[in-house]
């Protein structure tokens, strides 16, 4: 037994194509602790989106193993994974995946509700965390009557209400200024003092280099990098 949230063991993905398959990854190993802030980087089309969403149990692989808390996913069955991910992990999405037709507070209380939670407390309780992003005073607004960087604090307090254990965000600074993208950062460093793993992947240089740690994709290949300055 380990202390380790996550963990692939010799992970293989690959895709079938006209002209043959397609190895996205093979013999990946990586090791995720609570507290873990991780960036994940490389190239467009390198695979970090398909790697995130192995990360989700939204994908299966071809070979390997993925041990959320101790515990091998290849035995799960879809309803097994969706209440892992129910309770256990954040996903955020550089394009949010809001809700258009309800508010910003619908859109967060969504998850708990789904859970069966109090819709009265529920309110209470994301009313607290949207105070904490900052932006309690857009909760009525629809998302389209948000900018883009109030839609991703939206999604952030979404993913706070479920007191997940890891969130996994795929270029949540992708569509964001300067200034936006540090605030999102600080919202991660929070999750991270919270003990919650984060792993975030990003083309943003600054912000891989204050992560814990990275994890660099190459030719199918995911390597450890330090990353503090």
């Amino acid at each position: 037994m380990t202390n380790h949230l996550l963990q692939t063991i010799d992970l293989k993905k690959s895709y079938a194509h006209k002209n043959g398959n397609i190895d996205v990854f093979s013999k990946v190993n990586i090791k995720i602790k609570h507290g873990d802030l991780v960036a994940l980087i490389g190239p467009s089309g390198s695979g970090k989106s398909s790697f995130l969403h192995l990360l989700a149990l939204l994908d299966d692989p071809n070979k390997g193993k993925i041990l959320f808390n101790n515990k091998d996913t290849k035995y799960l069955d879809d309803e097994q994974k969706d209440e892992i991910r129910r309770k256990k992990i954040s996903i955020i999405f550089q394009d949010n995946n809001l809700l258009t037709d309800f508010t910003a507070i619908e859109n967060v209380i969504m998850p708990l509700i789904i859970r069966g939670e109090n819709k009265a407390s529920s309110i209470i309780k994301a009313t607290k965390i949207f105070r904490e992003v900052k932006i309690h005073n857009r909760i009525n607004h629809f998302p389209n009557e948000l900018s883009g960087g109030e839609q991703q604090r939206v999604a952030i307090a979404r993913a706070l209400i479920t007191e997940s254990e890891l969130i996994l965000a795929d270029e949540p600074t992708g569509n964001l200024d300067y200034k936006t993208s540090l605030d999102i950062f600080s919202y991660f460093l929070k999750l991270k003092k919270m003990n919650k793993a984060v792993i975030f992947a990003t083309h943003n240089r600054e912000l891989a280099n204050m992560a814990d740690y990275k994890l660099s994709i190459s030719k199918g290949d995911i390597k450890r990098v330090n990353a503090r300055y």
